[in-house]
């Protein structure tokens, strides 16, 4: 176990007595009204808003933690190449206190990100965004404190990113919308949310509670640190960069605006993150509140929606993390089911697991198709999907005989193989020479009686149908 000490050196917190520095932190400073309260006493709530919210970012125990959980996440490398292995050698280089002493005279700045892209949906790439693990510790810090304050003020309906709320609990709501008569949906697409969020808007708001000005300069650095694109840097004008650990919650911040507005309005919505779904009693309020939403995200919040991809249409009509929704005859009720798309996904991913040129031993490959079992069936337990997973089952187990038969490349091979499982001499010398494609010899009678299911089993492999069947909660 590594040694952590230097980051549990028991300074204690100070008290500063600086001003908001920032332009829309001391018009804010202005205005009149207390804060809420946010988890801290009554008395404090106020004063750690104005003045000290930097040294609780900087406190030992909340740095500590940030420590801890920028190491479990692991992750790549940033643009100087440490990894989270080396973070403590780093922090041991600079000093914890002198790092806490840059930051508080403002000195402190924080390196660009590594941009990379990742595949999406339609041969389109996302910008991923990868700061320095050091960037990582500190945002994670800033992260935590401003959790604290915003997730008492964050609206009921926000499920991502949030302690104790995920994809399930937003599913589960969209259900009981639904059932309550509120079938007409809007899906709203924000076109490219983290790439485009402006950031004099994202100030705006985060000023508007955070009247401490040093944590406000902070987090403008970061959003204005820039990135690294094939070696060459780019400035930052907008946008907050996907992959940071202060990305999620500023996120939640700026589009908690939204929430509100939408509540204040009387509205039935759903959102997780960036995705967000509006439930109205029929089409005509479906399509007002369109017009009026739209509005509201590019006017007044400075966001790019994108109208082709946003729509109305019945609940059955559209795709929501990942599960699509249909109306249950029998019990007079809404239901989740697996959408297409996720089907779709899922053999995209089991035929790059079962392919025979990634030249994987068979062991590996069960554990890797064991792992993405285990992980799918926890998210997708709460669709009713049983006849869909039989049928990926019937045709994974397919693939599986098919990748054994290349396996057994050579007559000779096949042939002992085919006798070692009972079949005799003349059916296995046929099948042995056969010239049917690999595909079609899977789905023979040769192969489904010697790698039956039982003995694919005791080979080790295991399917959908079998954990769905344990976890399922419908």
């Amino acid at each position: 176990m590594k040694d952590t000490s230097l980051i549990t050196d028991g300074s204690s917190c100070t008290r500063s007595g600086g001003r908001p520095e920032t332009p829309e932190a001391r018009k804010v400073e202005e205005m009149e009204g207390a804060p809420r309260e946010c988890g801290m006493s009554e008395k404090n709530a106020s004063d750690a808003k104005r003045e000290d919210l930097l040294e609780k970012i900087l406190d030992s125990g909340n740095l500590q933690r940030a420590y801890h959980r920028v190491c479990a996440k692991k992750g790549s490398a940033g643009v100087d190449g440490i990894t989270t292995d080396g973070l403590l050698n780093q922090l041991n280089e600079i000093g914890l206190e002198h790092l806490k002493e840059q930051i508080r005279e403002g000195k402190y700045r924080p390196k660009p990100v590594l941009r990379v892209e990742i595949p999406k949906e339609g041969g389109k790439m996302r910008n991923l965004g990868i700061p320095r693990v050091l960037d990582r510790m500190v945002q994670q810090a800033i992260a935590q404190v401003l959790s604290e304050i915003y997730e008492p003020e964050f609206c009921e309906y926000s499920y991502g990113f949030r302690p104790n709320r995920g994809a399930h609990d937003a599913l589960r709501q969209c259900l009981v919308n639904a059932n309550d008569g509120y079938t007409w949906v809007m899906d709203m697409d924000l076109e490219q949310f983290f790439d485009t969020v402006n950031h004099s808007k994202l100030i705006q708001v985060l000023s508007e509670k955070v009247k401490d000005g040093r944590v406000i300069s902070l987090v403008h650095k970061f959003l204005r640190a820039g990135v690294v694109v094939n070696g060459k840097y780019q400035k930052t004008e907008v946008g907050c960069p996907q992959g940071g650990n202060l990305s999620p919650i500023l996120a939640n911040i700026l589009l908690n605006e939204c929430d509100h507005e939408l509540m204040g309005r009387g509205h039935r919505f759903v959102r997780y993150a960036d995705d967000m779904v509006i439930f109205c009693g029929s089409r005509k309020a479906a399509e007002r509140t369109l017009d009026s939403t739209v509005r509201y995200l590019e006017q007044i919040l400075k966001l790019k929606v994108n109208r082709e991809k946003t729509s109305i249409s019945k609940l059955e009509g559209i795709g929501f993390l990942g599960y699509g929704f249909f109306y249950d005859g029998r019990t007079k009720e809404w239901d989740l089911r697996l959408h297409e798309k996720s089907e779709d996904k899922l053999k995209a991913k089991l035929k790059e697991l079962t392919q025979r040129s990634n030249g994987w031993s068979v062991a590996y490959r069960q554990k890797k198709l064991n792992q993405l079992i285990r992980g799918w069936v926890g998210y997708f337990k709460l669709a009713k999907c049983k006849t869909s997973l039989r049928d990926i089952d019937q045709w994974l187990r397919r693939r599986i005989r098919m990748l054994y038969w290349k396996m057994w490349k050579r007559v000779r091979t096949r042939y002992r193989r085919l006798r070692k499982f009972g079949v005799e001499h003349q059916k296995a010398y046929e099948w042995a020479n056969s010239r049917l494609g690999y595909w079609r010899v899977a789905h023979s009678w040769i192969l489904s009686t010697t790698l039956d299911n039982r003995k694919l089993f005791e080979l080790g492999w295991r399917w959908f149908s079998g954990l769905y069947a344990r976890e399922c909660v419908n």
